[in-house]
């Protein structure tokens, strides 16, 4: 029986970095013992070696991990994984202080160090929310996009993620995601719907929270998004 459940590997794909931690604790208390380890011990902290290679591969795991050279004795090669899996962990744990600390200034720089600021209702706060993580799980299961490209997107959303705030200083991230929508949309064609769909509608809450604190007139449509029917030929900035 698989020691990662389809609902954990679910959250590792919204949270990558608390999720890649929380595999190697999990691999590494399923140890009996860090001295001489038996053939369960190996098996457990095999499949955590496993699972973080698939991540790193489909370009979700937030950091690079180092190959592990196999000797063929699960002795060796059981100390070798629990060992990397402690320098993974440690390198998470550095990524999430990072991501942490800019969440905060983030969110401070739009509550004391601006006079002009951006302000979503409660409930488009939610709903982008939800879009980017679907964003996410799209981007992470998406086998028409290349590894390298996979991994950008799911770093601009992770690093967008981490600083949407009720109240932001700018909206650059968002606008950003836009062009990267363009990018997809042009690689993949019909193919890329379900991820362009999210983020026009992303697009839409954005303009409409810009548009309100700008001031403009009500109903004013963003002049570089076009609605069309085929996806084939949308047009994003």
């Amino acid at each position: 029986m698989s020691m990662f459940s389809e609902d954990f590997i679910a959250k590792i794909q919204q949270d990558p970095v608390e999720g890649t931690i929380a595999a190697c604790v999990m691999a590494q208390k399923a140890v009996s013992s860090t001295v001489v380890f038996n053939q369960l011990d190996y098996n457990a902290l095999t499949e955590a070696y496993a699972l973080l290679m698939e991540l790193q591969e489909a370009g979700i795991l937030p950091i690079e991990i180092d190959l592990i050279e196999f000797s063929g004795s699960s002795q060796i090669d059981s100390k070798k994984i629990y060992d990397q899996l402690s320098v993974i962990r440690g390198r998470c744990t550095e990524e999430s202080a990072k991501l942490r600390l800019k969440t905060f200034r983030s969110h401070f720089k739009a509550s004391l160090g601006s006079t002009f600021h951006y302000e979503f209702s409660q409930g488009d706060l939610e709903r982008v929310q939800e879009l980017v993580n679907q964003l996410r799980q799209a981007v992470s299961e998406s086998r028409h996009l290349q590894a390298d490209h996979r991994q950008r997107l799911l770093r601009r959303l992770e690093s967008l993620q981490s600083e949407l705030h009720k109240k932001m200083s700018d909206l650059d991230r968002f606008w950003g995601l836009i062009g990267d929508a363009g990018v997809v949309l042009g690689k993949l064609g019909s193919d890329a719907k379900p991820l362009v769909d999210r983020i026009r509608e992303i697009a839409d809450i954005v303009w409409r929270t810009q548009s309100r604190a700008e001031e403009l007139p009500s109903g004013t449509r963003p002049p570089l998004l076009e609605d069309r029917s085929d996806v084939g030929t949308q047009e994003l900035p």
